[in-house]
């Protein structure tokens, strides 16, 4: 989008560090999972069928959407439908929507609406998977843009904006459950809100297996600009066993899935 031409300027700062990467791996024999995706759809491009071709090669279990509107929930729920028979859709206009799509039960769901420094609500949801219930929300935290359209100063003073957004979900979570947060964090691990989510106790699960792996791209007469904005982070009670990027569609952003596990499911045998 327009507006996230500001990450060129990000983009010469970030650097690749930590600790050595992840290594995905496949289920152990009985061992139940939990396919978790997300994907920016870009409502300039509502209804582009080859997204619901996507979604179905990715074969996830709880789809995440960003940006959605009324004419992408006509098309997700005309082509998705057999896949998901639990769908939430949040239409704000623009690119304020917001969607859930789920093989299983949603048993609770709430739209968590922003702060007055915040542009986009959040969705929480609790649905009833294969690992328990697991607890969720999807985010599209303030872009790099100031209210006043400027990319330098979005650039230079919109941390702030993010973290106050994760600062009001954080105390609607309920600890007791499993907890992912998932979407277009407009920023990567090194911003506000990925860094009081890591001081809180969550973990961005892309950048433990692939760091730095970027999930937006955007065509300049320069070249291209790409960035990784897009995060799923999960809380110590889910170990992720495989989390990448997908480059697929025609949106500024691609699809980030990650499969996981029940934490207490790696733990030893008692001896």
């Amino acid at each position: 989008m327009r507006y996230r031409a500001v990450a060129w300027l990000a983009a010469l700062v970030m650097c690749a560090c930590g600790a050595p990467p992840r290594v995905a791996r496949l289920p152990r024999e009985g061992e139940r999972t939990l396919r978790v995706l997300t994907w920016n759809v870009n409502y300039g491009l509502a209804g582009d069928a080859s997204v619901v071709e996507t979604l179905r090669d990715l074969d996830a279990d709880v789809v995440f959407l960003e940006e959605t509107n009324a004419a992408w929930e006509r098309e997700l729920r005309t082509g998705l439908s057999d896949l998901y028979p639990s769908m939430v859709f949040v239409d704000r206009g623009a690119a304020g929507g917001m969607a859930v799509l789920a093989r299983d039960t949603i048993v609770e769901q709430e739209v968590l609406e922003p702060p007055p420094e915040g542009w986009f609500p959040s969705l929480r949801v609790v649905l009833a998977t294969s690992l328990g219930e697991v607890q969720f929300v999807g985010v599209h935290l303030h872009p790099q843009i100031s209210d006043s359209g400027s990319v330098v100063s979005g650039y230079l003073f919109t941390g702030g904006n993010r973290l106050a957004e994760i600062e009001q979900v954080l105390p609607t979570l309920d600890s007791d459950r499993p907890t992912v947060l998932l979407g277009d964090f407009n920023e990567g691990t090194g911003g506000s809100a990925l860094q009081h989510l890591a001081a809180a106790g969550y973990h961005s699960a892309l950048d433990d297996f692939d760091p730095g792996r970027h999930t937006w791209r955007w065509s300049t007469s320069v070249g291209t600009i790409s960035f990784q904005f897009d995060h799923i982070v999960h809380d110590d009670q889910l170990t992720p066993i495989d989390v990448h990027a997908v480059d697929a569609g025609r949106s500024d952003h691609i699809p980030v899935l990650g499969v996981f596990v029940r934490s207490e499911t790696l733990a030893p045998s008692p001896s």
